[in-house]
């Protein structure tokens, strides 16, 4: 049986903000959620095993990059609203 994990859940284990969860879902950084629903605001739950394979992927790029020496940079930078905003402004 698959086990499905709410946004809040899902946000606790990866210790993100929930929508920063949702934004890295938006942007492809972080597996996609389904969802419950056919309303554009209808409640959403994420597959634990792709979450427990996103976490694993990222332990194991660490691992690797640890080895080789090199940093672990390869995140895919995604900022919260506002942030590019706020950026120039403090050039």
């Amino acid at each position: 049986m698959v086990r499905l994990l709410s946004k809040r859940e899902t946000a606790e284990i990866v210790r993100f903000h929930p929508e920063h969860v949702m934004r890295m879902a938006r942007a492809g950084a972080f597996p996609g959620p389904i969802k419950l629903g056919g309303a554009a605001n209808c409640a959403v739950r994420f597959v634990a095993e792709e979450v427990e394979a996103w976490i694993a992927t990222r332990l194991s790029a660490r691992a690797t990059e640890a080895h080789a020496g090199l940093r672990v940079s390869d995140e895919p930078s995604v900022a919260a609203p506002g942030a590019a905003k706020n950026n120039a402004q403090a050039n």
